[in-house]
């Protein structure tokens, strides 16, 4: 299931192998090495279905049905992990523009990078 990958795609995938579940995933990987089937490891972060009424805490965006997914599920810009492309089995849907602002905003003030 890895052909067409652009970065921002939400994707399926387990990245600690004694996970019960499968989890969504943001890849944030640069277009070329997305684009690139050559290129075996991606860059993503790992998203976690939250209940209604669950508040974010400041490192954490949240994404919905308006980005390809079921239910709320909240994506850690406090880690940044690598995938095996192989891995990804499905295809969700990709992140809104304001949220790929959003998602920038918070992995730049997490790790406090300047600007």
């Amino acid at each position: 299931m890895s052909t067409n990958l652009t970065q921002w795609d939400i994707v399926k995938v387990r990245i600690n192998s004694n996970d019960r579940d499968e989890h969504p995933a943001v890849l944030i990987s640069p277009p070329e090495v997305c684009a690139d089937e050559k290129k075996p490891r991606l860059n993503v972060l790992y998203g976690t279905t939250k209940r209604p009424g669950f508040v974010p805490q400041e490192h954490e965006v949240p994404l919905n049905g308006a980005d390809g997914l079921e239910h709320m599920t909240l994506f850690s810009c406090a880690h940044l992990y690598t995938i095996d492309r192989a891995k990804i089995s499905a295809h969700l849907g990709s992140v809104t523009h304001e949220r790929r602002r959003q998602i920038g905003r918070k992995i730049i003030a997490t790790y406090r990078l300047p600007m």
